[in-house]
């Protein structure tokens, strides 16, 4: 055995050094070669960056491309009393898309990226791996590990480090950033009723030009039939019309920014003066406080910024920025600058001034490429409201829900039924509650104003833990980004009786939910960790644990990641049998967008061989799905094989650099295993458990002239031993068993406590879905084990 082995390894070594000779022996011309290949590498880099930036219109652009449908009736919607009016909102407009999404945002906020991942929940998750601000405690230093866990280091005496320890000194801070964390996700999702609605009602509002007769109502009915048709088409997903998208938004940006040149030629070309900022100054003087609350309109014009970085997801940053600084910011500038031209000597038509300042000969074709614009932008805003929810349920503050992968190709495409249909509700009631855009207009500037606070402040520590940026640029940072935030913030809030009370209710019904479920889970989690199971007392029940060890494997499924928990004493204290081989499994998600296939599943002996029991933890991140199918189990259970033949082998065979490497994880893992239970058992049993932090192929240990030793081949007999009696097992009958827990308010309790967690979350564990759905657990192979504990 030993000699085939080594002359395997012989004859990989002897390929290896055959392919080293025969690139020694390259002749030195082919260098030439190799730097074009180098060059023509870069040439096709540049190619590819280009395709990425037009797709990324689709994708990415089309809310804030849509804008200029209903910004100026916004602003005005009682009319233009001065023809400066014109020139001083469009000055404010040209500098507000300057330095918010051009500056802001696409040169700074969108770096701040998760690999890749955008968003307010991205954002979280980046100070949770550089600072202790998580508030479920589940991670392990071996998370740390993972090739997809990411973080800067810092000295510990730098800024950095005392903002860290500050952060992490109190529990009301870090309670405070994940309520912050909360409302910019609720507003996203305010985000995603409010877009479609006056996206569509705009783009629909159009034909009125063309059939002034119309009624309002018959505008309305169309907005709502295109909406109901947007929702009921998610199921389907993406990934089959999303080639579509980015050419409907290159035309919509290429009509607009040729509509603005014609209307600059023809009306007034005198509006480009709007470009110095002194206009600013005048309108504001000039209008007083109506100047000042038809800020709350001129912010509409930068709607669309936020889904920006929400939607970053598949495609890299310098796409992004190419795409905004080559096509959309200079075709919005011109459609702006033509529209306000057109303003300028038809001021009576503000409310159409969109579709009146189109040519006649293009009115139709402008009509149908706004109305598909239209659909494309709300369509990017409710992927990006899918995609944040994904990201709340996997960090365990929204309540479980049905998430569908709608793409082989793409991870991110996915859809949530329930959401979809409570998003189209709500849509649909704003659209026929309203029935015009300035009001929908006032609730959609109160969103994304406070989506942009949220930003900005967590962009603050961002700046501060990840960047290690100095304490002057973050103040210079924070200066600009709150001057402008907050000037628009305080004009809206003069339009919360005229509409912006809309999303405010909306964000604080979603805001309940998700705080009352993650305090549940807390309390949940606290629970498990402080009443989970000594190993002394597991010890102290033999191999048999006190019970009949019948033939099969008891997958017993936790919140812990370390420990026995406490629905196990439940069990055997209440059940005369227990299976031959338990496995405690645990599904915990990360603070990291996904977790490599190969890195997903940590696997460990608790306690001696004869005992039986194992842990699996089973890791993913907030983009990953758990997908329903019988795929999970099986890599358990060949994660578990692995494990046992990789333990094998560290016992049996003799040292060698191969086995050196082995022997630290082993180390390192029984340190992990007497911290498990937060205690270091001093019992004389054997406690020899070897064990790997993670699963690694399994490969030969053995090397050159190293043979394997007696004590070698007695483990491996004791290998094949012990995988027969697993295959055997498993083969007996799989039993998935799950705990009921269920939380009550203590007697004592405050009456807001008991409503929370009594009404609020009781209801939402009676509508969510069940985790036997969610692990596809077969009915006939469910055990339930109910427990009842009051906090």
């Amino acid at each position: 055995m030993a000699s085939g082995m080594e002359s395997d390894e012989g004859g990989e070594t002897k390929g290896s050094m055959w392919v080293l000779e025969q690139k020694l022996d390259q002749p030195m011309d082919e260098e030439a070669g190799r730097l074009k290949n180098m060059y023509r590498e870069k040439k096709f880099s540049a190619i590819l960056l280009l395709r990425l930036a037009f797709q990324s219109l689709g994708v990415v652009y089309g809310d804030l491309g849509t804008s200029p449908l209903y910004v100026f009736y916004n602003t005005f919607p009682h009319g233009i009393d001065d023809p400066e009016d014109v020139i001083g909102a469009l000055s404010l407009i040209i500098y507000s898309l300057t330095l918010i999404p051009l500056l802001k945002y696409v040169f700074i906020v969108c770096r701040a990226n998760d690999n890749g991942q955008g968003g307010t929940f991205a954002l979280y998750s980046l100070l949770c791996r550089h600072a202790k601000v998580k508030t479920i405690p589940n991670q392990h230093r071996t998370d740390e590990e993972l090739t997809t866990y990411s973080r800067t280091t810092f000295h510990e005496h730098s800024f950095a480090a005392k903002t860290k320890k500050w952060l992490e000194a109190d529990a009301f801070r870090r309670n405070s950033l994940l309520m912050l964390v909360l409302i910019g996700t609720c507003m996203v999702i305010g985000d995603g009723i409010l877009t479609p609605a006056i996206s569509v009602l705009s783009a629909s509002g159009g034909i009125k030009v063309d059939h002034p007769k119309m009624s309002n109502d018959v505008v309305v009915l169309m907005a709502v039939f295109i909406l109901v048709g947007l929702f009921s088409m998610q199921h389907y997903g993406t990934d089959k019309v999303g080639w579509l998208f980015a050419p409907i938004v290159l035309i919509w940006f290429i009509m607009i920014g040729g509509i603005g040149i014609f209307n600059i030629y023809k009306y007034d070309s005198s509006v480009l003066k709007a470009f110095s900022p002194l206009y600013i100054y005048r309108y504001l003087k000039r209008g007083k406080k109506k100047g000042w609350t038809s800020l709350g309109g001129i912010m509409l014009s930068i709607t669309g910024t936020e889904a920006l970085f929400a939607d970053l997801a598949h495609f890299p940053v310098s796409a992004i920025q190419l795409a905004f600084t080559v096509v959309v910011f200079p075709c919005l500038l011109l459609a702006y600058s033509g529209q306000a031209a057109y303003l300028m000597e038809n001021r009576d038509h503000v409310q159409d001034a969109f579709y009146r300042s189109i040519p006649d000969k293009v009115y139709w074709p402008v009509f149908i490429i706004a109305t598909l614009a239209a659909i494309v932008a709300s369509q990017a805003t409710i992927s990006a409201t899918f995609s944040i929810i994904k990201q709340a349920l996997a960090l365990g503050c929204f309540p479980r829900v049905k998430v569908v992968h709608t793409s082989k190709k793409f991870l991110g495409q996915i859809y949530i039924p329930d959401i979809n249909w409570i998003l189209m509700g709500l849509c649909i009631a704003v659209t026929a509650g309203f029935r015009n855009q300035s009001q929908i207009g006032n609730a959609y500037g109160t969103a994304v104003v406070i989506v942009m606070l949220v930003t900005t402040l967590l962009m603050i520590l961002i700046m501060l833990l990840v960047w290690h940026c100095h304490w002057i640029l973050v103040l210079l940072f924070t200066f600009f980004s709150l001057l402008v935030e907050c000037t628009y913030f305080s004009a809206v809030l003069f339009k919360v009786d005229q509409g912006g009370w809309v999303p405010l209710v909306i964000a604080a019904a979603f805001l309940v939910i998700m705080y009352v479920w993650h305090y549940g889970t807390v309390k949940r989690y606290e629970f498990e960790m402080h009443s989970k199971v000594s190993m002394a007392w597991i010890l102290g029940l033999g191999p048999s644990l006190g019970l009949v060890r019948v033939p099969g494997i008891g997958l017993v499924y936790t919140e812990l990641a370390s420990g026995v928990p406490h629905i196990f004493s439940h069990f055997v204290t209440n059940l005369p049998a227990i299976h031959s081989v338990v496995v405690f499994v645990c599904v915990k998600y990360l603070p990291v967008y996904t977790v490599p296939e190969e890195e997903r599943f940590l696997v460990k002996r608790i306690g001696p061989k004869s005992f039986h029991m194992f842990r699996c933890v089973a890791r993913f991140g907030y983009k990953d799905l758990h997908k329903k199918d019988d795929e999970f189990e099986k890599k358990l259970f060949d994660n578990l094989f692995m494990f046992v033949r990789l333990e094998s082998m560290m016992e049996g065979c003799s040292d060698s650099d191969e086995y050196s490497l082995y022997g630290q994880q082993t180390q390192r893992s029984r340190e992990y295993l007497l911290k498990d239970n937060g205690e270091t058992s001093t019992s004389n049993l054997d406690l020899t458990v070897s064990s790997v932090d993670s699963i690694v192929p399994a490969r030969s240990p053995v090397h050159g002239n190293n043979t394997m030793t007696s004590s070698g081949r007695e483990s491996s007999h004791t290998e094949v031993d012990e995988l027969e009696f697993l295959s055997g097992c498993r083969d007996a009958g799989v039993v998935h068993i799950l705990g009921n827990t269920v939380v009550r308010a203590r007697r004592e309790s405050r009456i807001y406590k008991k409503i929370a967690i009594d009404y609020i979350y009781a209801f939402l564990r009676k509508i969510c879905r069940e985790n036997s759905v969610i692990f596809n657990v077969p009915h006939e192979s469910l055990l339930n084990v109910g427990q009842v504990f009051f906090v």
